[in-house]
């Protein structure tokens, strides 16, 4: 054993030896339990950073400690390979974005396993590899044929410099998310998957307080947040009536203008309706309306979530249109409205200013009629400034409402549904803030849709048996759009599966979400090259454990899950949900700086090469650049956007490479462990590393010790597993043990809560038990000591693998219990737990005096007894008799002088 911790000889030695082992090789086993354990597979953007650390260690603890306790695990990885960012890369260095991929998945591979991840590589999977992502074309045209994939065209966020569709959540202040361009709105046609389909069964598995609810092992924070997702609403879907015809003479949507409310009974308080930019009555008005135009031109770079149209400015024009009230016959203003998206419900909304927040100040500052309602009984209304029961459903009746004076909400909502009803023009209806998937991206570097374009059959299917359409992986983008357009050879030779004439193939590929969210079932089954997934998913799916972070929570797990429903109903898999448990790792935090570009995106700078500049008092107010980078020299004023989460995109990333080889694995390890609870944010901290791997020399200076002890390690652990009840322990031996004993229990339980952080702090304790025991003139003190060393070896190994199986090997543990990866968990003595002697505080004359030890077993006589023969009561009684002896079991004596 070396004298002094060398991290790097430690490590190499532990790899050599899980190498020549295949020690992470896993099979199906029907005589062992199964734990599947999984994190969110990575994007190989080139490096991991400490989040990635983070969340794999987890993983890994969490795959060690079960396998230790008898579970047949699986901890698999693969790769998020295809995406824009790779096309990004591409643009920079001129290099194929293949050729980037596969040299990053190299080298974070390399990285994976340094940090000595129990990770079974034979199942491997990279999404951008054929023999991957043919079976994401051949579910796509299942869905084809059941009607769950289809083709539309619907207006989307197009981003002029990156050339393609962006969803929702990628537009930032009506920019796009990587390039900061302005996003403009076209029609296009793509592809699209039914997810709508399976609304209810997602929310019902998912909502809190639903009977039929199945994921209650994950967050509540993440199933609250994709019911809010999913959005079911009850209420009324009408029509407004209009003889507002076309250029061609027709009605315009057949002369109804269709809206969707909960608030029904507000009807009679409709003093205007605002459409969509994109609607077609806006369309039509703006035909002839220059003011209009330029409006619903300046509405293309606006917001395209809900989240930023609550925040953005309300603005509105007029049409000059008007509709007809459904059930007063009175005319209704239209306005176009900034804050209406086409893509939610009919692309229209009543305008009820009196009881709703947003019609408010849209008629204020409009001057448009405000009709109240609704009355609460003590309230005044006053049409100057909103107040919160103006929109209070519960305690309100109805006034100013003809038929339906005096009713409350639910009866009114049910008569004015009637109502319509009766007039054939709107019904009650449940309505989802879900919409269908789109799938199709104008971008290369993605898995081809498996579609022929023929001019005279249109869009075909590609045949099964021609699957898969493999991506060219020659391309490199030059910034006009999709390469594979002018690709010669990815069109040569394409016929049309029903005519036979020359066709094209389809050029748009796959939202890379398809590629996240089946790739947990191919793990099971990596190399089956007939099948999707196979007798391997029957095994290990359901997921037992997930994790990954809370930026996944929606659309990701959303995704994976409606997947997952459709691979059931095509017979493919058992499962209704695919993760039992969740866990959202925090994210690891650390500075970030920024300077916006001419172009108005974003450039972010390393921490390394940025300065503070502090105030009085220390506080950070900026920051400036301390290294020249790019064409900015030294001294440069940047902003400073506070502490976030460490991310590629942001610079802000600590490579993990630098810390393994200044300090090891097992150190970085062990950091993101001890700092934080797994779900809270761990704040980066250069010093707190240190402090880790003073730990770690610590526990390899006590192991070198041990041995010098000459003790036979390998004959104590046997007695440990055999027959420690036949070793005699003296006092300072049985204190020992029942400190390690009584941490080992709390460890044990916090294995089971995932609560690592003070998993690792319970390791230190014992450490620090070990350390400070002296009393070494006896063979059961020295078995003590060996029996606690191999239970902090065994708990701390999960954490810190490679130093605990190199202490465990030089000591002779593996001898008697194996190899460590397959050691028995250590099992709480209880006879350990018993303790000789008990502490009673000493009171005298209900003061605070000392402490007394009595036998653990001592009637209150006994305990009566030493205490009055305590020499701090002797000097305090001096020579009086006590008149009375007050023993509280287990907690103290007074003794009344």
């Amino acid at each position: 054993m070396q004298e002094k911790y060398n991290h790097i000889e430690v490590e190499r030695a532990a790899h050599s030896h899980w190498t020549a082992r295949d020690a992470y090789r896993v099979t199906e086993q029907a005589d062992k339990k199964k734990f599947y354990a999984c994190s969110m597979l990575p994007y190989p953007s080139g490096k991991l950073h400490m989040g990635h650390v983070r969340n794999y260690t987890i993983n890994d603890m969490l795959t060690r400690q079960l396998r230790m306790k008898g579970y047949n695990v699986l901890m698999p990885m693969g790769w998020d390979a295809f995406g824009l960012p790779a096309e990004n890369a591409a643009l920079k260095n001129g290099v194929p974005p293949a050729q980037w991929t596969y040299d990053n998945i190299a080298y974070m591979k390399k990285q994976m396993q340094a940090m000595g991840l129990a990770i079974d590589w034979s199942r491997e999977v990279a999404t951008c590899d054929p023999s991957y992502y043919q079976w994401n074309q051949w579910l796509f045209l299942k869905m084809l044929e059941k009607g769950i994939a289809y083709r539309k065209t619907q207006t989307v966020n197009w981003d002029p410099v990156d050339q393609t569709v962006l969803a929702n959540e990628q537009v930032i202040d009506g920019r796009g998310w990587r390039t900061g361009a302005l996003v403009e709105k076209r029609e296009i046609p793509g592809y699209y998957l039914k997810i709508t389909d399976y609304a209810q069964e997602l929310l019902d598995h998912v909502q809190i307080g639903n009977d039929k609810a199945t994921l209650n092992g994950w967050p509540e924070r993440v199933r609250l947040m994709q019911e809010n997702w999913i959005g079911k609403s009850s209420g009324v879907r009408f029509a407004f009536p209009h003889d507002i015809r076309g250029q061609d003479g027709q009605l315009i949507d057949g002369g109804k203008l269709f809206v969707f409310t909960t608030r029904a009974d507000t009807i009679m308080g409709v003093t205007f309706c605002a459409v969509a930019p994109e609607h077609p009555l806006a369309q039509h008005a703006a035909a002839s309306n220059p003011a209009l135009a330029a409006f619903i031109e300046e509405c293309k770079s606006g917001g395209t979530t809900e989240a930023e149209l609550a925040t953005q400015e309300k603005k509105g024009q007029p049409t000059g249109l008007f509709v007809i009230h459904p059930l007063t016959g009175a005319q209704v203003e239209v306005w176009v409205g900034n804050y209406v998206l086409m893509s939610y419900g009919d692309g229209a909304v009543m305008g009820v200013p009196a009881h709703d927040e947003r019609d408010f100040a849209f008629a204020l500052k409009y001057q448009l009629p405000i009709q109240q309602v609704v009355q609460v009984e003590g309230e005044t209304y006053d049409t100057t400034q909103w107040h919160d029961w103006y929109g209070d459903k519960q305690r309100g009746v109805m006034i100013n409402s003809g038929p339906f004076d005096g009713l409350n909400f639910s009866d009114c909502v049910n008569a004015v549904a009637e109502a319509l009803a009766a007039k054939g023009l709107g019904e009650k209806k449940t309505t989802w803030r879900l919409r269908d998937w789109g799938v199709s991206r104008q971008r290369y570097w993605g898995t081809p849709i498996p579609i022929i374009h023929c001019e005279d059959h249109g869009p075909v299917p590609v045949p099964e048996k021609d699957l898969p359409v493999v991506l060219p992986q020659d391309c490199i983008p030059d910034g006009s759009g999709n390469p594979l357009h002018k690709h010669e050879g990815f069109h040569a030779g394409v016929t049309c599966p029903v005519c036979g004439k020359p066709a094209r193939r389809e050029t748009d590929t796959m939202d890379t979400f398809v590629d996240s969210s089946w790739y947990f079932m191919r793990y099971c089954d990596p190399k089956n090259a007939d099948a999707m997934v196979a007798e391997g998913a029957d095994y290990w799916m359901p997921m037992d454990q997930y994790i990954g972070g809370i930026e996944h929570a929606i659309l990701h797990l959303l995704y994976a899950r409606f997947w997952t429903k459709v691979m059931r109903d095509l017979g493919l898999v058992k499962v209704d949900e695919p993760f039992t448990k969740l866990l959202t790792q925090g994210m690891v935090l650390n500075h970030i700086y920024s300077r916006r570009t001419e172009k108005g995106g974003k450039e972010y700078f390393w921490p390394h090469d940025v300065e503070h500049v502090l105030d009085e008092g220390g506080k950070i107010v900026g920051a400036k650049l301390k290294n020249a980078v790019g064409d900015l020299p030294v001294g440069t004023p940047i902003d400073y956007e506070g502490v976030g989460t460490m991310s590629k995109s942001k610079n802000n990333g600590v490579d993990p490479q630098e810390l393994i080889e200044r300090y090891g694995a097992d150190t970085a390890r062990l950091y993101t462990m001890f700092t934080a609870p797994p779900e809270a944010t761990l704040e980066w901290n250069d010093a707190a590393v240190e402090g880790s791997y003073r730990f770690m020399r610590r526990v390899w200076n006590f192991g070198g010790k041990l041995l010098a002890l000459n003790a036979d390690a390998a004959a104590a652990s046997t007695a440990q597993a055999s027959s420690l009840s036949e070793v005699t322990f003296g006092k300072e031996a049985k204190a020992l043990r029942l400190e390690v004993h009584t941490v080992l229990k709390q460890v044990d339980y916090d294995y089971q809560r995932m609560q690592y952080n003070t998993v690792v702090s319970g390791a230190m304790k014992m450490l620090n038990a070990l350390e400070d025991f002296r009393a070494f003139d006896s063979a059961g003190a020295q078995v003590a000591l060996i029996e606690g060393f191999g239970i902090l070896l065994r708990c701390l190994y999960p954490a810190t693998p490679h130093i605990a199986h190199s202490l465990w090997t030089e000591l002779g543990y593996a001898g008697a219990l194996g190899d460590l990866l397959d050691a028995a968990w250590p099992q709480v003595d209880e006879s350990a737990l018993q303790r000789d002697e008990v502490e009673l505080m000493l009171q005298v004359n209900g003061k605070l005096r000392g402490a007394i030890l009595v036998p653990a077993h001592a009637d209150k006589a006994a305990i009566e007894a030493i205490a009055l023969a305590n020499e701090v009561y002797l000097k305090l009684a001096n020579g009086a008799s006590p008149k009375k002896v007050v023993v509280v079991p287990g907690r103290l004596v007074n003794v009344v002088v």
